[in-house]
């Protein structure tokens, strides 16, 4: 799929005749059940509308989205990152939520100098690549954030043995090596076993049952919306007594897990992991990004927001990287990625940064920015405190 998504055709000046300024997005659109490409979508086309009616980017000329799909298969990841990186004044492409493609998607991205933004996909590997200059900025969360704050979540509730369910992934990999890091120096909880399982995997209770037994009083899941609503459903079907809370990895927000789950999910205690809550952001900072979101997609209030990180992250970094190009006067890639690690003071709407990136920072986020957030019965995420 190749869609430009802005008021004209891709060959289209604007109305003055300016020639647009090309940002993509390579992701995950077109997989049953995920919202996350699409949430990611919306963010990026709510700032692109604010910052073009704004007057746009190096005096003048607009801002344009092409998307490209790859259903979270990596080959076509690929081919998509090298036919984007040919497009004339393309800046930079957004990534989706999975984080496997965006690690073999790396050579490319190395090999062509491609300018990539990470809005979602968590894989420690995707920054901590070894590209020297290295094109990779992300605005998200990280595994070696998120284990161990799961893990010192399910200390603070009293839960000293807990299991590790793990997608037999590049991203559950990244987790458990997280994981082991966390407990080198931290001696509570104690992970009792590690469980895996594979990619549309249609039964989790198994490897569940195998950790419970193991001692577990909690499993910390890393899993997508599918197979974390495959164990829900498994799960509330046991007597009560024998159902673990779950402290989940956030790839289950990016799809229809709360469909997916139905009604099972009331019976399960079940918390997940975010980087930040519509919820709490303060109303007048989130009120004019609403106010555009509702023109464009019909999104008027915190609860409209699905999949909230991805469409807060993306709204963030289209607008760090609309004032890197600025910055570096240009729509040259390798300029713009030096801007980038210059851009500052943010106001953005997630929080304010001093300096969103840095040479040798290139993650916007830090341990400081996570909370753990549930699942309302009508299925909004709020946070969990």
């Amino acid at each position: 799929m190749l869609a430009l998504a802005w008021a004209a055709p891709a060959t289209a000046t604007s109305p003055d005749g300016r020639e647009p300024v090309i940002l993509a997005l390579d992701g995950e659109f077109g997989l049953s059940n995920s919202t996350s490409a699409e949430a990611i979508e919306r963010g990026i086309l709510t700032a692109i509308d604010e910052i073009n009616r704004e007057g746009g980017v190096l005096g003048g000329r607009p801002l344009a989205l092409v998307t490209r799909e790859h259903r979270s298969i990596s080959a076509r990841g690929i081919k998509n990152i090298r036919e984007l990186a040919t497009i004339p004044d393309l800046v930079a492409v957004f990534g989706g939520r999975f984080s496997p493609v965006v690690i073999e998607e790396l050579p490319v991205l190395e090999q062509t100098r491609t300018l990539f933004l990470a809005p979602w996909s968590s894989a420690d590997a995707i920054v901590d690549n070894g590209m020297r200059p290295n094109y990779i900025f992300r605005l998200s969360l990280r595994d070696s954030l998120a284990m161990p704050f799961l893990l010192a979540r399910a200390a603070d509730r009293g839960l000293t043995r807990v299991g590790l369910l793990l997608t037999n992934t590049a991203w559950g990999r990244s987790n458990l090596e997280a994981a082991n890091r966390h407990l080198v120096a931290h001696r509570v909880p104690d992970v009792v076993g590690t469980a895996w399982y594979n990619w549309r995997d249609r039964s989790l209770i198994d490897k569940y049952e195998a950790l419970a037994a193991a001692g577990a009083q909690a499993i910390v899941l890393v899993a997508n919306d599918d197979e974390a609503a495959v164990l829900v459903r498994e799960m509330a079907a046991l007597p009560p007594e024998r159902r673990l809370p779950i402290l989940s990895h956030w790839g289950v927000t990016g799809g229809d897990f709360v469909g997916q789950a139905g009604p099972a999910l009331r019976s399960v205690d079940f918390s997940v992991i975010q980087t930040v809550s519509p919820f709490n952001i303060p109303r007048d900072r989130l009120a004019p990004v609403l106010e555009t979101a509702g023109r464009l997609f019909g999104i008027h209030r915190p609860e409209d927001i699905v999949s909230p990180v991805g469409f807060l992250h993306a709204y963030d970094l289209t607008r760090i990287v609309a004032l890197a190009i600025d910055r570096a006067g240009t729509t040259d890639r390798a300029a713009v990625r030096d801007a980038l690690e210059q851009v500052g003071p943010y106001r953005g709407v997630i929080r304010d940064f001093d300096r969103p990136f840095a040479p040798g920072r290139h993650e916007a986020l830090g341990p400081d920015d996570l909370l753990m957030a549930r699942f309302r019965a009508d299925g909004v995420l709020v946070p969990a405190e």
